[in-house]
């Protein structure tokens, strides 16, 4: 009688197979949102650490010149890059004016996958670190010495994505917001749409200070009409993270990216203030 009993108390009942199974479902469920806390986190140190240390450099440069970058100190235009533009204020109607290039840093091209079609300066003297350097003003760290102006990040993949910044001038009526403008490549949708909600407390891709590039992925938004509008008031931000680099999408359907393809990127466009 004794080795009867032994043998029924050797196995796991099903009240503690059950306690078993929830335990395992909180690990799982507990991983899944330390994955989200982490995420989000680093969402806030990218704008923290190089967004926002990129417009204090902007407006550091301004002040000391009364200019912003790039632009005619001696007979300013009020733009970025306003010493080579044409036209300027004795053009009265600026709306069909020629945007002059983006300031960038670097000899390279902007990224081909960003769907910007702007240029870059290219002229001596106009590149964005240099510009910086000789004011004397401290760059941002950015990936390191050299390549202040980019970020590196792991996208919801986990595989590397690279941020990067240049200044330009926007003509009016720029569905992205016209003055002077910091141009952000490399951000995937869901990095959009945080600092989108950080800056402006609501990610919507048309409106506010925070917008996605017009000459970018183009934004699914219908009017009234039924026509495209890309202006409107709460615009979705077109694009999501089921999209990859060779297969994109945009923000109101599914793209074909499996795990392991390099999410898609959409570009920024954040007003500055002068």
């Amino acid at each position: 009688m004794q080795i009867r009993s032994q043998r029924r108390q050797g196995g796991f009942t099903l009240v503690e197979m059950a306690v078993v199974l929830v335990i395992i479902g909180v690990i799982i469920g507990a991983v899944m949102i330390g994955r989200d806390v982490q995420r989000n986190a680093e969402y806030t140190r990218i704008k923290q650490k190089f967004i926002d240390q990129w417009v204090v450099t902007y407006n550091s440069y301004h002040q000391r010149y009364g200019a912003p970058i790039g632009d005619n100190q001696s007979a300013p235009q009020l733009m970025v890059n306003g010493a080579h533009f044409d036209g300027g204020f004795s053009g009265g109607d600026m709306s069909n004016a020629q945007e002059p290039a983006l300031i960038c840093s670097g000899n390279d091209d902007l990224p081909s996958n960003s769907g910007l079609s702007r240029t870059r300066e290219t002229a001596n003297n106009y590149d964005l670190r240099d510009l910086v350097r000789k004011a004397g003003i401290t760059l941002p760290p950015g990936r390191g010495e050299g390549k202040e102006d980019r970020y590196a990040y792991l996208d919801t993949n986990g595989n590397p994505q690279e941020i990067r910044v240049c200044f330009g001038w926007n003509k009016p009526g720029s569905a992205h917001g016209s003055g002077n403008a910091m141009i952000i490549t490399g951000l995937t949708p869901d990095l959009a749409r945080a600092l989108d909600q950080m800056i402006d407390g609501k990610p919507d891709a048309g409106n506010g200070a925070f917008r996605q590039y017009v000459d970018g992925l183009v934004r699914q938004a219908t009017n009234a009409g039924g026509a495209t509008d890309a202006t409107t008031i709460g615009t979705e931000w077109g694009g999501n993270n089921t999209g990859s680099m060779s297969s994109t999408t945009d923000g109101s359907q599914f793209g074909t990216a499996t795990d392991d393809d390099q999410v898609m990127t959409v570009v920024a466009n954040y007003k500055m203030n002068q």
